[in-house]
């Protein structure tokens, strides 16, 4: 069995953050991955060394099984579709020097309890 280096971002919720709002989590997986592609591609989609983008307040990235694996955490659906739309999209269309070279496998997960 294979085992997961994980590389991890947490960032507790914000004060102002809409308490009534569901977490959503979104894992994507790119076949093939590489850390170097991982931190290419965050570098251009997330604001900055060791930040996370707007709404998110979790961020894991590691090797898997025949490839890499990231899980994000959204302070809802509408956090997520904001950063997916806005940013995360556009900046992979107009392609990421050095990063993922395909579109990932995507899993969503409306989540039901977050314990921290």
């Amino acid at each position: 069995m294979g085992s997961i280096t994980w590389h991890v971002k947490y960032i507790p919720i914000s004060k102002e953050a809409d308490m009534d709002a569901k977490p959503y989590a979104v894992v994507h997986f790119f076949p093939g991955g590489t850390p170097d592609q991982y931190e290419a591609s965050i570098a251009a989609v997330h604001p900055g060394e060791g930040r996370l983008p707007d709404g998110q307040t979790f961020h894991a990235g590691g090797a898997s099984a025949g490839g890499w694996t990231i899980l994000a955490v959204h302070e809802s659906k509408e956090s997520w579709e904001q950063f997916r739309d806005s940013i995360l999209l556009p900046r992979m269309q107009q392609g990421i020097e050095g990063g993922f070279a395909s579109p990932p496998q995507e899993t969503v997960i409306d989540v039901y309890k977050v314990i921290s």
